[in-house]
């Protein structure tokens, strides 16, 4: 996705962002289009709703979904987070404190390392957070 130098910091995104990034049909791709000149980060989660979304509500299929879907993990310039213990619990907490749903309190927990400057997302609810922080890592939010 990126040719940008690199000891810049990476950008995470949101799975909604990742599909309208991915599907160039959709109404919203242009708004993403310079993605491709950044460097991303991923994780699971967010990998696995992109997938779910691809294929159960945009129709792709399995096999064009799998196949685009790990040439961007295959991609060096994209820094895919695992999730672990530690960020499950993480994620709890940001859960609890910030009222939000299990799966975008994991996705944000993931993406609160030293290595993401900022996460993109189309989710209202999550961009008008701002930012979240644990400790002494916090993570901006913002629209891409």
């Amino acid at each position: 996705m990126a040719h940008a130098r690199r000891d810049q910091k990476h950008l995470a995104l949101d799975s909604n962002v990742l599909i309208t990034y991915l599907d160039r049909e959709h109404p919203q791709h242009d708004r993403v289009r310079s993605l491709a000149f950044k460097q991303v980060a991923l994780n699971p989660t967010v990998v696995h709703e992109t997938y779910h979304a691809l294929v159960f509500k945009l129709k792709w299929t399995p096999e064009e979904t799998g196949r685009v879907l790990r040439e961007v993990l295959n991609d060096a310039d994209v820094l895919f987070l695992n999730q672990t213990r530690e960020t499950t619990r993480i994620g709890l907490g940001l859960a609890e404190r910030y009222a939000l749903g299990g799966r975008d309190a994991l996705i944000l927990a993931s993406f609160l390392d030293p290595s993401v400057s900022e996460m993109v997302s189309f989710d209202k609810p999550i961009i008008a957070l701002g930012k979240v922080a644990h400790g002494r890592r916090e993570l901006k939010i913002r629209p891409p």
